[in-house]
């Protein structure tokens, strides 16, 4: 058991550097092949500290568990609001930009309704997942539009890595960013199991809480940095963008590889994940400042939700 706890904690070491590989790799080949700041930014980087989530999850559903695809995204997304949104808020009372609140934050709660509907039957098929995948083309052409209205100014707190030397090096980030990823995601994947089978519990647990934490690692510092250095578009942004991409992106992407089982995702796990966006809302609107105090109580909040959760 010790040896896979290792084994777990040594793949998302994997995760985390794959994707900041990755992402750097990727950001300055289309910074080099002429694409804006601006759009490298609300495309590439954006989306970069997702890519744990949807390796984990396509790796997942290729190897037929598909309660840990499914729950490694909806238990991401609520630790994403109930944890790191939860702590960023208690390090840093977190202002809220009006789009958040008018455009991305209706939207991450409507892709949270959806995903149920989709899963009624405990299943998710490649015409669904077709269905979501288009959300995210779109959702993604917004941001962009969006952003080139907003002014390449305000998307300055972007954590934007510079242009390498020579094309090659941003080849070789790339690559070897895909390869310690997916080499990060069969070992989370494997080891979750085994320690499932060991610990007595099910995959979907497994999924909700060790793989949805573990997953969400580069949300957590991404946020937690940039609400320390007073950048709190980023912190709050990067969480309801990842919600977004967690479902439109990483589950249609999953499930059109290959449809996905998830007879051990229930209603709780839902109704969770949708109490939390739907909280997000009206915290939001309150002055436009994800206070302290509110901060505490999605902590706590997530808290009892372990707590129910987690076998005992």
């Amino acid at each position: 058991m010790i040896i896979n706890l290792a084994y777990i904690a040594f793949a998302l070491i994997l995760l985390f550097v794959g994707a900041e590989s990755l992402v750097r790799g990727s950001a300055s080949l289309a910074l080099r092949a002429g694409l804006s700041r601006l759009m490298v930014g609300l495309t590439i980087v954006a989306f970069g500290t997702s890519f744990p989530e949807l390796v984990v999850s396509v790796k997942a559903a290729l190897s037929q568990h598909g309660d840990i695809s499914v729950g490694n995204v909806v238990g991401s997304n609520s630790f994403n609001i109930g944890i790191i949104l939860g702590l960023t808020a208690l390090v840093c009372p977190i202002p809220v930009h009006l789009q958040v609140i008018k455009i991305d934050a209706p939207i991450a709660l409507g892709v949270a309704l959806l995903l149920p509907l989709f899963l009624l039957d405990q299943s998710l098929g490649r015409v669904e997942g077709l269905v979501l995948f288009a959300g995210i083309v779109a959702y993604t052409w917004m941001s962009i539009v969006l952003g080139r209205r907003a002014g390449a100014e305000e998307q300055s707190y972007l954590p934007m890595p510079s242009v390498s030397r020579h094309w090659g090096i941003d080849v070789a980030f790339i690559v070897a960013g895909l390869g310690v990823l997916v080499l990060g995601s069969r070992l989370l994947v494997d080891h979750s199991v085994i320690l499932a089978k060991a610990w007595g519990v099910s995959e979907a647990v497994i999924g909700l809480t060790i793989v949805a934490g573990g997953t969400s690692m580069p949300e957590l510092a991404t946020s937690m940095v940039a609400a320390l250095r007073k950048q709190p578009d980023i912190a709050i942004g990067n969480i309801v963008g990842s919600n977004i991409f967690n479902i439109l992106a990483i589950l249609g992407l999953a499930s059109m590889i290959s449809p996905l089982h998830a007879p051990g995702i229930s209603s709780l796990d839902y109704t969770v994940m949708i109490v939390f966006t739907v909280l997000l809302i009206p915290l939001l609107y309150t002055g436009r400042l994800l206070h302290r105090l509110e901060g505490a109580a999605l902590l706590a909040l997530y808290g009892v939700y372990l707590f129910i959760l987690w076998p005992k």
